[in-house]
């Protein structure tokens, strides 16, 4: 096998992508391109953690947005597929095999493409366990409704608590012209019947701190629940790729046929109000829920919203982080990446269309929708459930969070084992069990989204979560996308068990571009006016320690020597 030597020492290009064996301490060649497939099964599960947000944030335009996004990354992936089956002996996915691209004009731009990756994919797990945590919480301790039965008979029992002279009422009128004293009443009693009635661990928390210039982290309900959550993936994942794919398939059949058929449900049904999807205009201000104009703010909002969609719609790149573990990369690569893409673009075009065609504008901005707790009511809703197919649809959400989470530590986990065999992270990451996971990988992980999800557990922190780890996505992909045409210039003579079209890399390379332009516009737009000065400084942080780590390996040469 004959390798080319970048800078660094790491491998650029591996000239024999074909069948290859596995080496003892390796992780194992133990799947097939299908396995692949099931593993980033994991990626379409993804629109739930955004698609209220996008709605707020866009408006009418939203599953124009995500159908945009998710042409640019089928686009993208071709890039990928091609420079993943030039490395039959690299796991870690494309961040790792464009990376190798950079080493010859900077040691450093390598190691800060990994790193964005994998603080890019690593929020998953937190994100989803703690969206995941919101829906256990709401099926065993739901926060009654206003309009419920328990919470009337509250007010009515407490009818007297207030009256028209009572302070709080006459401060409700001041902040709500037109209303009577009758109208405050009922609202200021209906709150705190809600209040009074909500259980106890909806609010109960061990304790919250502030991370200075970050967010707020609270150790609640949500934490701990999620906490656990997480150490069941971490279970499953344990025994190695094989294993992980095989509960990925089950996962994904039982997840996805349902999510089809509510998608395609309502459309056949006559359900969708055209009105809820013409008419596309930006909304007057994020959340506003009043359409707006083609201004310049309008188009901010436009572009804002293609910048939080690339998190979810380009992430079915992950299938090419297998290649290490294919039993025949040479032919395995591409068509993971490539059926994975048409499954993603099934969803990404469906989905939001439905949910918008369905729901409309306001329905959208739902708080239930916005932070992702209430998708499973909202499906059942679209196909006319009852209680008991509400409640096997919230079942089935958290099922659909379960295979996002799998995706996310898989693919993750190799990005930073990869890393480190190549020199560019602490080499403590290298470490596989006997099933071939790379635990100490793993751990870390969780390590990090313990952090996270302390952060994640309330909604204000969930999209701050979301908008500072999609600026390392944005760079990866940046960064990547152009090491299709520099592999093109520098590693020209290198075998390409599958080579895209010349006209399609130019394309992706200019698409590279359109990406950092979302970086630009779309950060802020989420509510964080620091959210992109955070992932930039994130970003930053693996030079002073790739800086440490290189100084490290130097100095216990040195002592070989001597």
């Amino acid at each position: 096998m004959t390798t080319k030597q970048g800078s660094g020492g790491a491998a650029s290009a591996t000239v024999s992508p074909g069948l290859v064996t596995t080496e003892t301490g390796e992780l194992h060649r133990a799947i097939d391109w299908r396995g692949a497939f099931w593993v980033a099964a994991g990626v379409p599960p993804l629109v739930l953690f955004s698609i209220g947000g996008i709605a707020g944030t866009t408006g009418k335009l939203a599953f124009l947005v995500w159908i945009i996004s998710m042409i640019m990354g089928f686009l993208q992936s071709f890039t990928y597929a091609e420079i993943a089956g030039m490395f039959a002996n690299k796991s870690g996915g494309a961040s790792v095999y464009g990376a190798t691209a950079w080493l010859r004009y900077s040691k450093f731009i390598a190691p800060l493409s990994v790193w964005c990756n994998w603080f890019a994919w690593s929020p998953v797990l937190s994100l989803g366990c703690a969206i995941a945590a919101g829906y256990i919480l709401n099926s065993l301790f739901p926060i009654p409704a206003a309009d419920s039965q328990m919470v009337i008979d509250w007010v009515t029992a407490n009818a007297s608590a207030l009256t028209a002279e009572s302070p709080r009422v006459v401060e409700w009128l001041g902040a709500n012209a037109g209303k009577t004293a009758q109208d405050a009443m009922t609202a200021l009693l209906t709150q705190d019947g809600i209040a009074a009635l909500t259980p106890g661990i909806r609010t109960w928390s061990l304790f919250s701190f502030q991370i200075p210039y970050l967010a707020q982290a609270n150790l609640n309900a949500t934490f701990f629940i999620g906490v656990i959550l997480m150490l069941i993936m971490f279970a499953i994942q344990h025994r190695g790729i094989a294993s992980t794919a095989g509960a990925q398939k089950w996962l994904a059949i039982i997840v996805l046929v349902p999510l089809v058929v509510i998608g395609v449900l309502p459309i056949i049904t006559g359900k969708i109000d055209m009105m809820n999807v013409t008419g596309l205009v930006p909304p007057t201000a994020a959340y506003s829920g009043v359409d707006g104009a083609w201004t310049l703010g309008g188009w901010t909002l436009f572009l804002g919203g293609l910048y939080i969609a690339a998190w979810s719609t380009y992430g079915f790149e992950t299938a090419v982080c297998y290649t290490r573990e294919f039993k025949n990369p040479k032919t395995d690569t591409f068509k993971a990446i490539f059926s994975s893409g048409l499954l993603c673009i099934l969803f990404f075009f469906l989905i939001p269309f439905t949910f918008q065609g369905v729901l409309g504008h306001a329905g959208m901005l739902a708080p239930g929708i916005v932070d992702g707790t209430g998708i499973g009511e909202a499906l059942a809703a679209m196909v006319g459930g009852g209680k008991f197919v509400t409640q096997i649809l919230v079942i089935l959400m958290i099922l659909a969070l379960f295979l996002a989470i799998m995706t996310a530590m898989a693919g993750s986990s190799r990005t930073l084992y990869q890393g480190s065999k190549d020199g560019w992270l602490p080499r403590y990451l290298t470490h596989v069990n006997e099933h071939g996971a790379p635990t100490r990988a793993m751990w870390t992980d969780f390590a990090f989204n313990l952090i996270l999800l302390a952060i994640a557990s309330d909604i204000a922190g969930y999209f701050f979560v979301l908008a500072v780890s999609n600026v390392g996505y944005i760079i990866f992909n940046f960064l990547n996308l152009n090491a299709g045409w520099i592999h093109r210039v520098d590693s020209g003579h290198v075998e390409r068990p599958w080579k895209a079209p010349s006209w399609l890399i130019g394309l992706n390379t200019i698409l590279a571009f359109v990406n950092a332009l979302f970086l630009g516009a779309g950060a802020k737009v989420w509510g964080y006016s620091n959210a992109l000065w955070v992932g930039l400084v994130f970003a930053a942080l693996i030079l002073p320690v790739f800086a440490f780590h290189i100084m490290g390996r130097m100095a216990a040469a040195s002592r070989r020597r001597h």
